[in-house]
C-alpha cells in the first residue's frame, strides 16, 4: 500500500510541476530540480529493492534512515540555493532603487531648469535675466 501511495505521490508531483511550468506560475530552473525529485520517488516508488541496494552499498543501517538523510541534504541544498537567489535579488533591488533616486534627482533638476527657462522666456525685452545665467 505504501508503495502504492509513493507512486501517486510521484505522479501527482510530476503533473503538479508541468502544469506550473505550462502556465508559467514555476521557472524552468526551478521545475528542474522538483522533476528530478519526482523521477526519484517514482523510480523508487516503481523498484523498492532499489533502496534496498542502496542502503547496502552505503553501509546504513535501515532503509528510513537513508531515505531520512537524503531529504535532509536536498533541503539543505535547496535552502542554500534559495539564499543565494535572495541575495542576488537583493543586490538587484537596491541597485534598481539607486538608478531610480539618480533618475528622479536628474528630473527634479531638469524640471527646475525648464521652470526657469518658462520664467526668463515671459520676460519682455531688456529686463534682467533670473539668476544671472545667460546659458538658457
Amino acid at each position: 500500500m505504501i508503495i502504492f501511495a509513493g507512486i501517486v505521490l510521484a505522479i501527482a508531483i510530476l503533473v503538479l510541476v508541468m502544469w506550473m511550468l505550462l502556465t508559467r506560475r514555476l521557472r524552468e530552473k526551478y521545475a528542474v530540480l522538483w522533476l528530478v525529485i519526482g523521477l526519484a520517488v517514482l523510480i523508487l516508488g516503481l523498484f523498492p529493492q532499489l533502496l534496498l541496494g542502496l542502503t547496502a552499498v552505503l553501509g546504513v543501517e535501515l532503509p528510513a534512515n537513508l531515505l531520512f538523510s537524503l531529504a535532509i541534504i536536498l533541503l539543505l541544498a535547496v535552502s542554500l540555493h534559495l539564499s543565494w537567489e535572495l541575495s542576488q535579488a537583493e543586490d538587484e533591488v537596491r541597485r534598481t532603487a539607486e538608478e531610480i533616486a539618480i533618475l528622479h534627482a536628474d528630473l527634479e533638476l531638469l524640471k527646475a531648469r525648464v521652470s526657469a527657462f518658462e520664467a526668463n522666456a515671459r520676460k519682455p525685452e531688456g529686463s534682467p535675466r533670473v539668476d544671472g545665467d545667460e546659458s538658457i
